[in-house]
């Protein structure tokens, strides 16, 4: 049986893409996975993530890689529409993974709260007659999901480091780095499409720029 894990890197970061990637293994390769000593990616150091990277590639069957920008992120959270927010987004770009890997079972890592609702959400979406389970954690209990969440760290880690190559350094993109911070007061007018505008730190970042030119008078 050909099972698909699927999970994503880059929830919560105030700059760069969310990622969200799904893998496809039979029995065979679940088993390479575990040789691997494959596991949930945030428990590997990025050295380690980048040796999985290429040798997850060559053991499953099949993957497909999403590259989500911050405009259409910024376009869901801002949206008035009930189904128009992070998770549903989430769960459309699993769908599209889904439709396009057409695999008979599917492991979801569960970004929502409310496990059944996403499941049944997705469900009404895909066109291929698979077999969800729905979970949290799901990268730590399911090789081919911490598979997933691999290849999908390594795939957002390299779009950070393309943006540094241009821009210079942005820490992790997330709003607790100090490196990040400054970055984003620095900068936040100047490359605007690399951050989520949606985000309360960019907001912030945007009305202390504000404050800072009215104090100047």
């Amino acid at each position: 049986m050909l099972t698909c894990g699927i999970d994503e890197a880059g929830r919560g970061p105030v700059i760069g893409p969310l990622v969200i990637c799904g893998v496809c293994a039979d029995e065979s390769a679940e088993e390479s996975l575990k040789a691997l000593n494959v596991k949930d990616s945030k428990l590997l150091t990025p050295k380690q993530r980048e040796h999985l990277f290429e040798k997850i590639k060559k053991v499953v069957q099949k993957y497909d890689i999403i590259i989500v920008e911050p405009r259409e992120i910024d376009r869901v959270v801002l949206s008035k529409e009930k189904t128009d927010n992070l998770n549903w987004l989430e769960a459309r770009k699993s769908v599209e993974i889904i439709n396009k890997l057409k695999p008979e079972a599917v492991i979801l890592d569960c970004p929502s709260t409310n496990p059944k609702a996403y499941n049944d959400y997705v469900n009404e979406l895909i066109k291929t007659k698979s077999k969800l389970v729905c979970e949290h954690k799901a990268d730590a209990k399911y090789p081919v999901v911490a598979a997933a969440s691999i290849l999908a760290k390594v795939t957002r880690d390299r779009e950070i480091k393309k943006l540094e190559a241009k821009y210079g350094k942005i820490g992790s993109g997330y709003p607790s780095d100090p490196v990040t911070k400054e970055f984003l007061r620095k900068n936040f007018n100047k490359c605007p499409e690399i951050f989520r505008h949606s985000w309360t730190t960019f907001k912030k970042a945007k009305e202390g720029a504000g404050q800072s030119k009215l104090e100047d008078f």
